[in-house]
């Protein structure tokens, strides 16, 4: 029988894994003096970066972590809360697919 509701650091290996075949930088996302922030940051291969917070199927970030979000995305940047394997794919597969051109 499939595993209906997969732990989240099995969805975040898969949805890395993917990302890493694509070419993109991952890596895991640490701030020794703020809690809460999200578990992964990425970089396609084309300049740009995004952050993800993977979660159990139906669970969501913690207050803590609702407020950090909203803190990174006040700053234009991507942040993307992942559930699925299959939807944390399809995140990677757009934020690659943004630019087709390198940055630089």
């Amino acid at each position: 029988m499939k595993n209906e509701n997969p732990l989240e650091k099995l969805i975040e290996r898969k949805v890395c894994d993917h990302a890493k075949a694509l070419g993109c930088y991952v890596r895991k996302f640490t701030s020794p003096s703020h809690a809460s922030v999200p578990d992964r940051m990425l970089l396609t291969p084309n300049g740009v970066l995004f952050f993800i917070e993977f979660k159990r199927l139906g669970k969501e970030p913690t207050a803590a972590q609702a407020i950090e979000i909203q803190k990174i995305r006040s700053k234009n940047v991507r942040v993307f809360v992942v559930d699925e394997v299959q939807n944390g794919k399809n995140v990677v597969d757009g934020m690659v697919a943004i630019l087709k051109e390198p940055l630089f």
